[in-house]
C-alpha cells in the first residue's frame, strides 16, 4: 500500500532499476528521515550505493495545494488562439500579465541653456522648438529697451525697472539678477502653468543667472553650456550683431572669456558652430532624449 503511493528519486541518475518486487523486498529505512521523507538504503547486490527517496503523494499534494496554483495545459503555441494561450500562460504563471507601463512617464524636466554672448543661443533654442514637441520656451522679463525686430511677451516681457522690482517684492521670479545696468528675470508662474500641463521647460539665462539657479534647483535641473567653434568665431558674431557700441562691445568681448571658463560647472556642452546649427539643436534634444532614460529621474519643483 505504502510503496503505491510513494515516488521515488534516484539519486544515481545512470542507474537502470530491477523490478519493483525486487528493491522493495531489499530496502532499510535511513535513520531520521522525515515525517513525510522516507529515505531507504538498497540492501544485496541489486544497485548497490543507491539511494532512493520516498515522497508520500499524499502529503506532498495537500503542501502543494496550499503552495501554487493547478497546473494548466498550455496549448500548442503553432494552433492555439492567442487569448486562450495567454489565459493558460497567466493560469500557470500563477497571476494575471498587468497592461501597466513597466516604467513610468517621466516628469517634465527643467532645461537650463546658458554660454557667453555671441554664441547662439538663441538661435539654438528657436531651432530646438522648431524640431521638438512637448517644449515650453520660458519667457523671460526684463527692464532693457526693445531691440529692433524684438516681439514683446515673445523674446522678452519688457518692462520697467519699477514693474520689475515690484515682482521681486513679490517673490514673482525663480532667479533674476542686474545685467549690464538691466535687470532680467524668470517669472515663477509660467513655469508652473506648462510644467502642469506635461511640458518641459527651457530656461534661456546668462552665466550669472546659470549660476543662481544651480544654487537653486541643484540637481533637478538639466544645466547645457553652448559654445562657439573659436573665440574668433564668438567675437565675429558679436561683431555681426551690431547692437553694441565700441565701448561695450570691448566689456562683452572680456566677460565672454572670463565666462567660458565656467563651463566645468555645466552638465552637457554643445558646441553650435557656424552653418551647422541643425547639429546643434539635433545634440540639445538627444541630450533631454537620454535624460528622459535615466533610471533617477530628476525632478524640478518649483
Amino acid at each position: 500500500m505504502i510503496a503505491r503511493r510513494a515516488c521515488f528519486s534516484i539519486c544515481r541518475s545512470h542507474a537502470v532499476l530491477p523490478p519493483c518486487s525486487a528493491i522493495f523486498r531489499n530496502l532499510n529505512v535511513v535513520p531520521g528521515a522525515s515525517p513525510c521523507r522516507v529515505a531507504w538504503k538498497l540492501r544485496g547486490p541489486e544497485l548497490p550505493g543507491v539511494c532512493i527517496t520516498a515522497r508520500f503523494a499524499s502529503s506532498d499534494r495537500q503542501m502543494g495545494d496550499a503552495r501554487r496554483p493547478l497546473a494548466v495545459p498550455i496549448p500548442d503555441l503553432d494552433k492555439a488562439n492567442k487569448a486562450e494561450l495567454l489565459r493558460a500562460l497567466e493560469a500557470s504563471a500563477g497571476s494575471p500579465f498587468s497592461d501597466e507601463p513597466i516604467c513610468p512617464a517621466p516628469s517634465p524636466m527643467v532645461i537650463v541653456v546658458s554660454g557667453p554672448s555671441g554664441v547662439g543661443k538663441d538661435a539654438v533654442i528657436k531651432r530646438l522648438r522648431e524640431l521638438r514637441e512637448g517644449l515650453h520656451f520660458v519667457v523671460t522679463a526684463t527692464s532693457r529697451p526693445m531691440r529692433p525686430g524684438e516681439v514683446d511677451g515673445k523674446d522678452y516681457f519688457f518692462i520697467s525697472k519699477e514693474e520689475f522690482l515690484s515682482m521681486v517684492e513679490k517673490d514673482e521670479l525663480l532667479e533674476y539678477a542686474l545685467v549690464y545696468g538691466d535687470y532680467k528675470g524668470i517669472p515663477k508662474q509660467q513655469i508652473r502653468e506648462y510644467m502642469a500641463k506635461g511640458y518641459d521647460i527651457v530656461l534661456r539665462v546668462d552665466i550669472q543667472g546659470a549660476e543662481t539657479l544651480r544654487g537653486i534647483l541643484g540637481k533637478s535641473a538639466v544645466f547645457i553650456f553652448v559654445v562657439a567653434e573659436s573665440e574668433l568665431a564668438m567675437v565675429r558674431r558679436l561683431v555681426d550683431r551690431k547692437t553694441e557700441t565700441k565701448d561695450s562691445l570691448l566689456v562683452r568681448i572680456k566677460t565672454a572669456r572670463e565666462e567660458v571658463k565656467s563651463i566645468r560647472h555645466f552638465d552637457y556642452v554643445v558646441v553650435n558652430e557656424e552653418g551647422k546649427l541643425e547639429d546643434a539643436a539635433k545634440l540639445v534634444g538627444s541630450i533631454i532624449d537620454a535624460e528622459k532614460a535615466k533610471v533617477r529621474q530628476r525632478t524640478a519643483v518649483i
